[in-house]
């Protein structure tokens, strides 16, 4: 039997997605962008797709732009604010362990002279709002976070960030990367108060090679990609139409986040009693996190080490986020976490389709793993 455990980085494509898809791949292939009738079905079933994802996030269709990437919806939300807002400041507000897909382009935006202030972890890895408070000022253009950390599963409370803009007299936009608690807990950007938030198909059952920003209305952008201009100019090149309408059906599929929220909080809370009864387990993850992630050190077993052992018997987990290929993590290193346990920590990542069971041979594949281990080294 084989075990994932490592959906934050991807999910199996659900039923009801891969159905989806079939009949675009197979017959209604058309263009979207074309004028004969095949290229107006293909371009019907992409707007069916826009509006199941506009119903999920609570906003309008027209808000709703398809990109290929969740990458390359963060880094048009980014440096498409940063042009638009580059005559009224200079100030980025982000933190310092935001996915790679943001944090590159704040270093890009450094190189370009603006100042990026990173808002550290508090104790429990979320910024504190004090810090963003006291970092947000009138030249502020942009303000950019994560809602749900991809590592630890902290939750920032990036409803914070329009009082923060508000308060200071800002003109920033302010973006929300929820590629990671898109699906899983309530996500709707007008309550938030956001101007632009991203989400990608394959973190939620749908496929690989999709992702969304929603753009409030009246908010402009100025483009990051160039070509035939589709999605409104926002991201050309040809829609990639079995990938969308898969993400639209993944969407449409999804249960009730506050009831699948009282599942996986009693999942983990299980998964986390049991491993109290593994000597050396330490708990790297927020209480108070989004309860679909466990981050966990394993003492005197390095991370790798553990992952190959836990792989061989069928069980799949990673040592953090897939993005950052086995370097060191520097979201555990910012935490203050000491260098011993970054080294042992590992990312245990469920979804809605996790059991019990599964969590038990997990846990139960650590207790080995900590006694034959442990031996050998």
């Amino acid at each position: 039997m084989e075990i994932y455990l490592d959906n934050s980085a991807t999910t199996r494509v659900c039923p009801e997605a891969a159905e989806a898809m079939l009949p675009v791949l197979t017959d209604n292939f058309g263009n979207p962008s074309a004028l004969h009738a095949k290229g107006v079905r293909a371009k019907t079933a992409l707007e069916t797709a826009r509006g199941r994802i506009a119903d999920v996030l609570s906003c309008a269709p027209e808000e709703v732009y398809f990109s290929h990437s969740g990458t390359l919806a963060n880094n048009t939300a980014i440096f498409g604010a940063a042009e638009a807002k580059k005559r009224q400041g200079n100030r980025i507000v982000t933190t310092a362990v935001e996915h790679p897909s943001v944090a590159a382009c704040m270093a890009r935006l450094e190189e370009r002279g603006f100042e990026v202030i990173r808002l550290k972890p508090s104790h429990n890895g979320a910024f504190a709002p004090e810090d963003l408070l006291g970092a947000v000022n009138k030249n502020t253009v942009l303000v950019s976070c994560m809602l749900v950390n991809n590592e630890t599963g902290a939750v920032n409370p990036v409803e914070l960030l329009q009082k923060a803009v508000k308060r200071a007299g800002a003109p920033a936009l302010i973006h929300v990367d929820a590629i990671q608690a898109f699906g899983k807990m309530p996500v709707k950007p007008a309550k938030l108060g956001v101007d632009l938030l991203t989400v990608s198909g394959h973190k939620i059952h749908g496929p690989k090679g999709v992702g969304a920003l929603y753009v409030r209305r009246g908010v402009s952008l100025r483009p990051y990609a160039l070509g035939g201009g589709q999605e409104n100019g926002l991201f050309s090149g040809t829609e990639p139409l079995p990938a969308i309408v898969g993400f639209g059906a993944a969407a449409a599929a999804l249960p009730d986040p506050r009831q699948t929220l009282e599942k996986m909080t009693s999942l983990r809370r299980y998964t986390l009693q049991q491993l109290k009864t593994v000597p050396g387990v330490a708990i790297n993850s927020p209480a108070d996190g989004l309860p679909y992630i466990i981050n966990l050190s394993v003492a005197g077993v390095p991370s790798q080490v553990l992952i190959n052992y836990l792989s061989e018997r069928g069980i799949y987990v990673s040592a953090g986020s897939a993005c950052k290929k086995g370097r060191r993590s520097e979201v555990l290193s910012v935490m203050g976490l000491p260098p011993a346990r970054i080294d042992s920590a590992a990312r245990v990542s469920m979804s809605r389709y996790t059991t019990y069971e599964e969590m038990d041979a997990f846990v139960n594949a650590i207790r080995n793993a900590t006694r034959e281990i442990r031996t050998k080294l």
